[in-house]
């Protein structure tokens, strides 16, 4: 059971673009073994897609929740969806 594949998508809000978001995002899925994507949105926010091992995509979450240094993330709207099987992460 601890290995079973979630996926998470995430839309977080506030300044996260040009603050290297989604590649520290990438930087953290791919140490912690979760594929996925990340990828600016019109509106000012980053969508994340997230699948791996429930702890692993739990890190990452968790992670999204602050960002990197430069980024003030004031929501984070995270919903569950069925895992496609995805193999890596990419910066769309």
């Amino acid at each position: 059971m601890a290995d079973e594949l979630i996926r998470r998508r995430l839309v977080v809000h506030g300044q996260v673009q040009g603050v290297f978001f989604r590649d520290s995002t990438r930087e953290r899925a791919e140490s912690a073994g979760v594929a996925g994507w990340a990828r600016n949105r019109r509106d000012g926010a980053v969508e994340v897609v997230l699948e791996g091992p429930a702890a692993a995509v739990q890190e990452v979450v968790q992670f999204c929740r602050s960002g990197p240094s430069g980024a003030q993330v004031d929501s984070v709207n995270c919903t569950e969806e069925e895992p496609e099987g995805l193999s890596s992460f990419e910066i769309r």
